[in-house]
Order: C-alpha cells, then sequence, then structure tokens
C-alpha cells in the first residue's frame, strides 16, 4: 500500500510538473477574411462543422485542450493541419496550388478525414456517406 501510494504521488507531482512546459500555440490567428474560401453554404457548412477546427485560423478550443499532455497532442494535430490546408487562406493560393489541395481534400475524404480522434471527441463532425459523395462531387476531380 505504501508502494501504491508513493507511485501516485510521483505520477501527481509528474503531471503537475509538465503543466508547465509551454506549448506555442494560437487558437484564434487573424487573417483577412476575403482570403476564406468561397464554396457553396452546404459544402461550406459541412466544412465548418467537420473540418474547421484544424484547417483554419479560427480553432475552437476545448477546456481539455490546455491540459498536457493532452494540448502537446491538439497543437501538433492542429498545426499540421493548417500546415497542409488552411480554409482561412484559401484565396491566397494559386489555381495550381488550389487544384492540387482539392484533389488532396477528395482523397483525405475519401481515406482519412476527420480523424477518427477528432470524430471520437466531435460525433458531430463524422461525415455522413452523402457528405463525403457531395464534398468529393464538388472537388471536380475523379477517384484514383
Amino acid at each position: 500500500m505504501v508502494v501504491l501510494k508513493t507511485i501516485i504521488k510521483y505520477l501527481l507531482g509528474f503531471f503537475i510538473l509538465i503543466q508547465l512546459i509551454p506549448i506555442n500555440y494560437e487558437d484564434q490567428v487573424k487573417t483577412d477574411p476575403a482570403l476564406e474560401m468561397k464554396a457553396p453554404p452546404e459544402i461550406m457548412a459541412v466544412f465548418k462543422r467537420s473540418c474547421w477546427d484544424c484547417h483554419s485560423n479560427n480553432t475552437v478550443l476545448p477546456w481539455y485542450s490546455h491540459i498536457a499532455p493532452v494540448s502537446w497532442t491538439m497543437s501538433r494535430h492542429v498545426d499540421l493541419g493548417r500546415k497542409w490546408l488552411n480554409f482561412s487562406t484559401w484565396e491566397s493560393l494559386t489555381p495550381e496550388e488550389k487544384d492540387k489541395k482539392l484533389g488532396e481534400i477528395y482523397t483525405a475524404v475519401f481515406v482519412a478525414m476527420p480523424l477518427k480522434s477528432y470524430v471520437f471527441a466531435h460525433p458531430e463532425a463524422d461525415l455522413t456517406p452523402d457528405e463525403r459523395k457531395m464534398i468529393r462531387e464538388w472537388t471536380g476531380k475523379a477517384p484514383f
């Protein structure tokens, strides 16, 4: 029993200490609204519900996103998501870059997005088969 109490004390101390490790994480980054993606309302509604938190500069963070080690994972996901595709800066892309990103969106919606870990915490973000089909058709890309 003494060993268990000691382990719990050390784990609690470790948990408190890791809270002091800072992360460089901005949930809201100011961007020109004119640069935001322009798409039909039904597409934008799906993107805002299922993709916006990781793929825009307007992330809505839950309370637990500030608690390590969850904060580390979330900041990494958002950082990578914004680097891969940022709906807040879409209009700054060249036509060639947009065309490439549309192909990537087609594939991602078909294969991996939204992430299962995100859907676990946000079940409303899961895409229905009809929504996936609608996005694929909107991209104008053919299946691989």
